[in-house]
């Protein structure tokens, strides 16, 4: 057994947890120029299910990220998975007028689930009347981090210095960004200067508590700082109160995309791991009053040989 803080009990390890999934369901949004389609897993049985909300990388869709999702599921959580306008499965070209703005339409995407929860659950039978309305959590890889980071309170500085719009939702609790880009300015390459305009975060408004996750490893080609730059959420924003560390990680974190995806350049089952059950730590704990699995999982961690990663708090 991985002797990482292992969340579900050891005589459950090899039970099987039966979920569901259905997609799409199918949100209507005419501001958008096509519908929002959003995929749902749960597990099969229970009420009162957290809910968590997972955007997905460039390029991405509803479809990826099955390593978490499984793991999540197999621990009581509801996952709800948009595919945003810039999904590869859509095919859209880059002058489509909506590109410069993908950014705010990933979060109105979001946002638009959270406004239509009842017709989710009136479109997944199996799901009626089951989901937990007052514990909800977002969680974002890559450009999905920087999506989730403005639901919890992050801006973007514009051209002339100023602060953007606040388009936080008080009905997300808790967060998880995963490989979030930091600052902006000097510290993009030419080239993100000039194609991600938006990509320049204030992470002084995010108050929302919320872990981030960077890996060691992950030289952006956006950045011209190395892995740190992966980190500037965690020290910059007041609700981020702590960070995994993960060794050897880059950019997919070992593999949290999908199983055997050939865009993994750090194939690591171990890495992968660590995202599971810490991110499931965090989220859980935040969101339930006295549970004690982020406190669990930090100290088996701490006295861990040879780790996978390295928790800070503040």
């Amino acid at each position: 057994m991985n002797a990482l803080a292992t969340l579900i009990k050891p005589s459950d390890t090899n039970v099987p947890t039966p979920t569901i999934a259905f997609s799409p369901i199918v949100l209507s949004a005419p501001d958008r120029g096509q519908d929002l389609h959003v995929r749902v897993s749960a597990p099969a049985y229970g009420n009162d299910l957290p809910v968590i909300l997972m955007a997905h990388g460039f390029a991405k869709s509803m479809r990826d990220y099955a390593p978490l999702v499984d793991f999540w599921t197999a621990n009581g959580f509801a996952v709800i998975q948009p595919t945003f306008l810039d999904s590869a499965t859509l095919g859209l070209a880059p002058d489509d007028p909506r590109t410069p703005m993908i950014w705010q339409h990933r979060v109105a995407d979001m946002t638009r689930i959270l406004d239509n929860l009842d017709l989710i659950e009136d479109t997944v039978l199996q799901l009626k009347g089951r989901l937990d309305r007052a514990r909800i959590a977002a969680v974002g890889h890559s450009y999905g981090g920087q999506t989730v980071g403005m639901l919890l309170g992050a801006r973007v500085i514009a051209a002339d210095g100023s602060i953007g719009e606040d388009m936080s939702d008080p009905r997300i609790k808790v967060g998880a960004l995963l490989s979030a880009a930091g600052l902006g300015g000097e510290y993009l390459t030419p080239f993100a200067a000039e194609h991600f305009s938006f990509m320049t975060p204030s992470y002084t408004e995010l108050t929302t508590p919320a872990l981030v996750v960077a890996g060691d490893k992950d030289d952006s080609p956006l950045s011209t700082r190395g892995p740190d730059w992966f980190t500037d959420a965690y020290k910059l924003s007041p609700g981020a109160t702590a960070l995994l560390t993960v060794f050897g990680g880059e950019h997919l974190l070992g593999g949290i995309t999908g199983y055997g995806v050939t865009d993994t350049t750090d194939e690591s089952p171990e890495r992968v791991a660590i995202v599971q059950q810490f991110t499931t730590a965090y989220l859980r704990s935040a969101l339930y009053e006295g549970d004690a699995s982020w406190a669990d999982a930090t100290l088996t961690l701490a006295n861990t040989p040879d780790p996978q990663g390295r928790i800070d708090q503040k």
